[in-house]
Formats: C-alpha cells, sequence, structure tokens
C-alpha cells in the first residue's frame, strides 16, 4: 500500500492555514493541503517533514509536526497520515510546484468547489478545532 502524507500549517497566530492551489491533476485548480509520498523504509515524521521542506521551504525548526489523524482507502491501495503543527516565527515561503497561499480559517473547507479531498479538509480542520493536533 502507498503511503501519502497530508500536512496542515497553522500560522503563529493560528488564524490562517497554509494551502498549496494545484496547477495539475488531481484536484488542478483547487486548493489541498502540502504534502506528498512516503518513500519505502522511510520513517513517516521524517517524511512528512521532507515534503514540507521540499513543496514550502519550512523546516523542522520553524514548526513542531503532531501526527493527527490517517485515512485508509483499501479501494485505491494507499493510506493518508495527517499532521498539523503551528509555525513557530514568520517564515518565507519557497513553492516547489504548486502556488502556495494562507487562507483565513474562517473559510468554508468543506466547499467541494474550492477546496480538494471530497470533504475531508473541512472534517480535518473541525477536528484541529474540536480536539487539538494529537501527539
Amino acid at each position: 500500500m502507498q503511503g501519502y502524507n497530508c500536512i496542515m500549517i497553522y500560522d503563529e497566530k493560528k488564524n490562517r492555514l497554509l494551502f498549496c492551489k494545484r496547477i495539475s491533476d488531481p484536484y488542478k485548480g483547487m486548493f489541498n493541503l502540502v504534502g506528498g509520498k512516503i518513500d519505502d523504509g522511510e520513517n513517516h515524521l521524517d517524511a512528512a517533514y521532507r515534503e514540507l521542506k521540499e513543496e514550502t521551504g519550512i523546516t523542522d525548526k520553524d514548526v513542531m509536526l503532531s501526527h493527527m489523524m490517517d485515512f485508509v482507502y483499501y479501494n485505491q491501495q494507499c493510506y493518508v497520515e495527517i499532521y498539523a503543527g503551528v509555525l513557530n516565527k514568520t517564515v518565507k515561503l519557497i513553492p516547489e510546484k504548486h502556488p502556495l497561499h494562507w487562507l483565513s480559517i474562517n473559510e468554508d473547507f468543506f466547499d467541494l468547489e474550492k477546496f480538494a479531498g471530497e470533504g475531508n479538509i473541512g472534517h480535518m480542520v473541525q477536528q484541529v478545532d474540536i480536539y487539538g493536533m494529537g501527539e
């Protein structure tokens, strides 16, 4: 089963969430959280930090990630690990491929025409709001 990570990064005040705007499929033209593939044999937390740095320039010195939840898609033979963290300082974003955007936490993250993930982003944001970021 292929592993992926999905990373929720909040700004220092926790009033904005970092997104990439997809320029290719899947979800072309939609906002999505940053993340990517977990390589075979790779430590999963290390993979999350690696993808975060590759896609945004944010490092483990800028944020402490917590493993929040997982989704397993047996019909697609993959799983997605969800990580979340709050920046400890203002950072300069360095996009890898997809343009990066800070969006207000007051967005309707269940808007299926604007956000990727079939409503999962809305669910994840609600989980952070209600239960916190995990371990």
